[in-house]
């Protein structure tokens, strides 16, 4: 086995397990920064929701009280504002929702699902929980979904939704007395989900890896290509060279030229001991021809 395979085979052994390395590191810290983006997402989703809840309660609600008093106006409820808001967002990115999940809610978009129900459930059985995070295969593709507890903490909910006779007359026209009634103080009665795609950060993350990789491996092949060129003049040629004047001087031709003995590296001190010997055998053939 040649000096340049085993320099090669070393050298390809050394790029298989640093790229190995390189590459599980890179992943999983590309894939841990596309979930942290999608964490994000989805915390300001809620956020907005959130603001979007507050702010029809301080500012569009008060102006609204004597009209209340005649009519009910579903955009004066901050859950219908807030779901409507999303909704307005859902148009251009349909894959993103928001849900006020309710156990029995006055409006019938708003009622639970199965999985739905499930939150729900856990936040009841677990009072002091604030926030459930999870993954959920959707039509869509992946989604990562953040929940929290819809919780009766204002008394003056209760005066919609505690017996029908408490209620807007007006609400009960829109929506009937079957539903969104019954609810206690203090009672956990649904939950705000929202859900964010995970697909095109994941995407993202998938496409940087590759182009990393890709990169990576042109690296390889240009520092192959150029140690090689390194090898083969520094190092294989001058010692193939000493190789072939060491066969013709070892037949008793002393007739070649010296090797240069410029600089200070092994390749060099090497040469100039080659000299140095085959002068010496010279000589000495010399003396015992004589």
């Amino acid at each position: 086995m040649g000096l340049r395979l085993k320099f090669n085979l070393i050298l390809f052994l050394v790029f298989v397990m640093g790229i190995g390395v390189t590459g599980w590191i890179s992943n999983e810290l590309l894939q841990r920064n596309a979930r942290d983006e999608i964490v994000r997402n989805a915390g300001l989703m809620m956020e907005a929701a959130l603001a979007i809840r507050g702010y029809t309660v301080s500012q569009i609600r008060p102006h609204l009280e004597m009209q209340l008093m005649r009519v009910f106006l579903p955009q004066s409820v901050p859950a219908y504002a807030a779901t409507e808001t999303i909704n307005e967002l859902r148009k251009k990115h349909p894959d993103y929702s928001y849900k006020e999940a309710t156990l029995n809610p006055t409006n019938p978009r708003n009622r639970a699902t199965d999985w739905e129900s499930d939150l729900v459930q856990t936040f009841r059985n677990n009072p002091d929980r604030k926030e459930i995070m999870g993954e959920r295969d959707t039509p869509t593709g992946r989604s990562l979904y953040i929940a929290r507890p819809i919780q009766v903490k204002n008394p003056a909910c209760l005066a919609c939704h505690s017996v029908p006779s408490a209620a807007p007359k007006s609400m009960i026209k829109l929506y009937g007395e079957a539903n969104g009634f019954g609810w206690k103080h203090d009672e956990i009665v649904g939950a705000q989900v929202v859900s964010v795609p995970m697909s095109l950060p994941i995407e993202n993350a998938n496409r940087a890896f590759q182009t990393f990789m890709t990169l990576l491996a042109a690296v390889f092949a240009a520092v192959f290509i150029v140690l090689n060129l390194m090898l083969s003049w520094m190092i294989v040629r001058p010692i193939h060279r000493m190789s072939r004047a060491a066969d013709r001087v070892s037949t008793g031709d002393f007739e070649i030229e010296e090797f240069s003995e410029r600089g200070k590296d092994e390749i060099a001190v090497l040469g100039a001991s080659f000299n140095r010997m085959r002068r010496s055998l010279q000589k000495a053939m010399q003396m015992i021809e004589s």
